[in-house]
């Protein structure tokens, strides 16, 4: 089989909506809270700070969809639901990570840039 081409700057791209989920604030910072294992949604919720309960839901379906999220429901009472990172979603948290580490650590500068202009 041929391996298809993406090209995400084309705006019909299947891989547009993909990045988009990854790289959305949710997106982001609920693969980076799984980097570290799994975690019910509530954990997830309380590690995410300030994502709505609706919004966490939204997040995690789409990233269930493109495959890099695991959800793994246990038929208990009450039912047990475990999120996890696929193995592409943990290579793609990885890489957000350092991403996001790089920005932390950067922040004095961004900061200092933004207030040099805001001084204009």
């Amino acid at each position: 089989m041929a391996r298809m081409e993406f090209n995400v700057f084309a705006k019909a791209c299947p891989s547009r909506p993909t990045l988009e989920h990854v790289t959305g604030r949710w997106g982001s910072l609920t693969l980076g809270a799984l980097v570290d294992g799994p975690l019910r949604f509530n954990e997830l919720r309380r590690r995410v700070d300030g994502v709505s309960e609706k919004m966490l839901s939204q997040t995690l379906h789409a990233l269930e969809r493109d495959g890099l999220v695991h959800r793994d429901a246990q038929p208990t009472n009450p039912p047990r639901v475990d999120y996890t990172l696929t193995p592409l979603g943990r290579e793609t948290a990885e890489r957000l990570l350092s991403l996001i580490h790089l920005l932390e650590e950067r922040m004095p500068d961004v900061l200092a840039a933004q207030q040099e202009y805001d001084a204009r």
